[in-house]
């Protein structure tokens, strides 16, 4: 049964990612996402702060946001999974087709992962 992305979070343009220290701490970042068939995807670098936070606790909060990061609407609980590589396809197609600037090569690196967010 496919998931459904909450109305508050549809057709945003950033979406606030709150991720938790191993301290509980939470700590929260605008990132560009996408959506396709009832899940949220995003791409990060994997060694960024937010992978290996993500890593080690996936479960994470989203609200969508501003280009800055100030929370426009309600938070939600979510729980996020890193993609194998062989699942990226459906990730980059969705997230190309809604931010040209992605498809530059200038934004890729060979250590970019694809996640997929389940609310």
């Amino acid at each position: 049964m496919p998931t459904t992305i909450p109305g508050e979070l549809q057709r945003q343009r950033y979406l606030s990612l709150t991720t938790f220290r191993k301290s509980g701490a939470a700590v929260s970042t605008p990132v560009w996402f996408a959506e396709a068939n009832g899940k949220l995807y995003f791409q990060t670098r994997s060694d960024s702060g937010k992978y290996k936070r993500m890593r080690n606790h996936p479960q994470v909060k989203i609200a969508p946001c501003t280009m800055r990061g100030k929370v426009i609407g309600p938070q939600f609980p979510a729980t996020v999974r890193i993609l194998p590589q062989q699942e990226w396809d459906e990730a980059r197609k969705a997230i190309h087709a809604k931010y040209w600037l992605t498809r530059l090569p200038l934004l890729w690196s060979k250590r970019n992962v694809y996640l997929e967010i389940t609310v």
